[in-house]
Parts: structure tokens; C-alpha cells; sequence
């Protein structure tokens, strides 16, 4: 049974962690570790920050909380030897490099989006970007989400444009040519991959990825409709990482 810690655990996704990893028979929940009390800890411990753990009582860190907290989560499981698991998003690429730095030091899995739906749906699309002539994203999420576009839109774009590009295909270009509002045709994600998101009270995570072509059409949606659908990959990631070195960026190894 592995012992784990979640940073962020006031949060609502700390929460819905904290609920469904302790429910599971692989996992004891050792501490929630947030600036504010958790409303509930699923028989933890509430810590103010990792500092005040023992890192001889956890085997893996699961940081959904900021990007600068996942820098303090990196850099203690560096220095301490527990393994890390990372969900949260908008890091910068100084964040970023810290993190990959500490792989060099103990296992780290991150990853945009712990839903096996959601890893599944970009495989779809890479599977499809070649027979397309044209490809868009709509990613929408709650209005309480700081970030966007979200993490797992840039992943999708990323793995459609290097699926096209394997293929020997172009980047895409767009051929609206003239814009009565600035920025209505969405961003440039990568290679001319349209993101537009969306910010709505009521939505948890949803994204639809769109291909045309003369005469047909694809769409790829994926629905989170709560937080539990996050469990089960953040699950795999922490059976599967330890401390030894390694950097693993997604979960869409861990699905067969």
C-alpha cells in the first residue's frame, strides 16, 4: 500500500482526490497539505506545508494546487526522495524546467489531464489529424479556472500538429484574411491549430476537437462531468512512479 500526500487538498480537486484515492485499497491518504484547513480529510492528516511532513511516511507527492506550489512540492521531493505527481497547469518554462530538473532526482509523472477519456480522445485525434484538411479545438471549463487556453487543449494541438507532420503535411492556415473583432477565430495553438476556450459557471472540463474536410466533418468530444473522472489516472500514475529518476510527461503510456 503506498502512502500518499496531496498538495492543494482544500481545494476541489484535492477534495475530489482525497475522497476517491482513499476509497481505493492500493492507497492510504497520509496528509492534505493547503494554507486553509480542508473541509473534509478522508482520515488524513492536515499539514500547512510539506515541511512538516516526515518524507519517511510518503512513498508519492500529488500536487493540484499552483504552479508555484508545484515548484515547492518539485524541489522537496528532490531533496527528499518521494516520487511526485503533478496535474496542476500554467506553469512558466523557469516552473517547468524545475520540475523536469527534479526528475534527475526522483520519478515525476505530469500530465495536462488525468481522465482516461481525455488521453484517449487525443489519441483519436492523433489517429485522424493526417485525413483532414483542417483542425480546431473548443475547450471549455468552469469560470473558476485561471489559466487558458487549458493545459490539455495545447497537449491535443501538440499531438495533432506532430501527427500532421509525420504525415508530411503543412502546418495549417487559416483563411479568414479579415477580423471585425480581434482574436474571434481563437489562438494559434501550434501550427495553425485553433484553440478557443470557454469560461461558464456549471462546467467542470469538456473539450470537442473538430476536423474538416470536403463534405464531412469529425467531432471528438470528451466530457468530465465531475472530478472523480481525474482519480482513476492520477491512480495509475502514482502505482506506477517511484523514486527512481525518470520524467514522465502524460499519462498516455500508462494506458495500453
Amino acid at each position: 500500500m503506498k502512502s500518499l500526500v496531496i498538495v492543494g487538498g482544500a481545494g476541489r480537486m484535492g477534495q475530489a482526490l482525497g475522497e476517491g484515492l482513499s476509497a481505493l485499497e492500493q492507497f492510504s491518504v497520509f496528509a492534505l497539505v493547503d494554507e486553509h484547513e480542508p473541509p473534509r480529510l478522508f482520515g488524513a492528516a492536515y499539514v500547512s506545508s510539506l515541511d512538516e511532513i516526515d518524507p519517511n511516511e510518503v512513498d508519492v507527492v500529488i500536487d493540484f494546487s499552483s504552479p508555484q506550489g508545484v515548484v515547492n512540492s518539485a524541489t522537496w521531493c528532490a531533496e527528499n526522495g518521494v516520487a511526485l505527481v503533478i496535474g496542476t497547469t500554467g506553469l512558466s518554462k523557469e516552473q517547468r524546467r524545475v520540475v523536469e530538473e527534479s526528475a534527475t532526482r526522483t520519478g515525476v509523472v505530469m500530465a495536462s489531464n488525468f481522465s482516461i477519456g481525455a488521453v484517449l480522445s487525443e489519441r483519436f485525434a492523433a489517429m485522424a489529424a493526417p485525413y483532414f484538411e483542417r483542425a480546431e479545438i473548443i475547450e471549455l471549463h468552469h469560470d473558476r479556472k485561471v489559466d487558458a487556453p487549458s493545459g490539455t487543449s495545447i497537449t491535443t494541438a501538440t499531438t495533432i500538429a506532430n501527427a500532421r507532420r509525420v504525415s508530411g503535411l503543412a502546418p495549417l492556415r487559416d483563411p479568414t484574411t479579415r477580423h471585425t473583432i480581434d482574436g474571434a477565430r481563437g489562438a494559434d495553438a501550434i501550427d495553425g491549430v485553433k484553440v478557443h476556450s470557454v469560461r461558464l459557471p456549471g462546467l467542470v472540463a469538456h473539450q470537442e476537437i473538430l476536423f474538416g474536410s470536403a463534405g464531412e466533418g469529425l467531432t471528438i468530444r470528451h466530457d468530465s462531468f465531475d472530478r472523480q473522472s481525474f482519480v482513476h489516472g492520477v491512480a495509475l500514475a502514482s502505482i506506477a512512479i517511484d523514486a527512481t529518476p525518470k520524467f514522465l510527461d502524460g499519462i498516455a503510456s500508462l494506458i495500453p
